[in-house]
């Protein structure tokens, strides 16, 4: 079977060479295309393709249309919004990602930019400290309980909603579970979101919901552009001049945002996941979860059942 590993965003060398040895040990031979700057290029290598590993790129119907010999793709990483679900379907190709392993990456930033923002974006003056405040987790999936993991160790009293999530199993991490995202927006003095990004959740961090928050409210989003709505954010943080929004998904309207200077902070592109551990250990288990399926049909992952 060929893998192909299509990345505009290469792995790291050494993810790439354990993709490798997982690829080559199963008896399968691996492809690579890295860097690619035209939709053309991943058009014509996927043609011959059994299996396909991604990190962000995009994988529509056309490119689906394209790969005619295609099983199975899978998304390095928890979120998998780039990959078009019904087309996959349609072409009775697996669809799959690898939850978990970037998990502590992503937690870690949330901590790395809610310093820098209570710190007041390190401006020389006197910020404040996280112990004691309210952390509430928007989804309490991977993300979320390394989330919380941290936070205990900040001294933060933590909080939780997740509508898919029971509560007792978000109360035996020693997590605060609320009834709703209304109350958790209420209650907390920070909000970090990981949600992903459906038609349910799309530009559902509204006006109505941050505004909801306390004075001298933060929220962190580490989770997906989309769902945030932009234009009622900006109007909100126009309006309150006490609240702060740090992200590493630069948002459409980045030049409006920022505008709100020492309130608001984006990294240049979406960092959540890029640690050397997270890029070998998401690669290495794309690579996993293909030869399983050959092996065995193991579609234990599969997002488009």
């Amino acid at each position: 079977m060929k893998v192909l590993v299509a990345t505009e965003k290469p792995f790291a060398a050494a993810a790439v060479e354990g993709i490798k040895a997982e690829v080559e040990g199963a008896g399968n031979e691996l492809v690579l295309l890295e860097k690619y700057t035209e939709k053309a290029q991943l058009l014509d290598a996927v043609k011959d393709a059994d299996a396909l590993i991604i990190r962000s790129d995009k994988v529509d119907a056309e490119v689906l249309e394209a790969a005619k010999q295609l099983k199975i793709v899978v998304r390095a990483g928890a979120g998998y919004d780039n990959i078009d679900l019904a087309a996959a379907t349609a072409h009775n190709v697996v669809a799959e990602n690898t939850p978990g392993q970037n998990s502590n990456a992503v937690a870690e930033l949330v901590f790395g930019m809610l310093v820098f923002a209570v710190r007041n974006f390190y401006n020389g003056k006197a910020g404040s400290e996280l112990m004691g405040k309210k952390l509430g987790i928007l989804a309490f999936g991977n993300v979320g309980r390394n989330v919380a993991r941290i936070a205990a160790g900040f001294g933060m009293d933590v909080y939780a909603y997740d509508a898919f999530c029971p509560k007792d199993a978000i109360e035996s991490a020693g997590v605060h579970a609320v009834d709703s995202q209304e109350a958790l927006f209420e209650q907390c003095d920070v909000v970090s979101l990981h949600i992903p990004a459906t038609p349910e959740t799309k530009q559902s961090i509204n006006y109505a919901l941050v505004n909801k928050m306390k004075k001298g409210g933060i929220v962190v989003n580490t989770a997906r552009k989309e769902v945030i709505n932009e234009p009622e954010l900006l109007k909100l943080l126009e309006e309150r001049a006490d609240l702060k929004y740090i992200t590493d998904i630069k948002p459409d309207a980045d030049a409006d945002f920022a505008k709100f200077e020492g309130r608001y902070f984006s990294t240049p592109k979406k960092m959540g996941a890029q640690t050397a551990e997270a890029n070998i250990n998401a690669g290495i288990a794309a690579a996993k979860q293909i030869n399983a399926f050959f092996k065995d049909g193991c579609t234990k992952f599969q997002v488009n059942k």
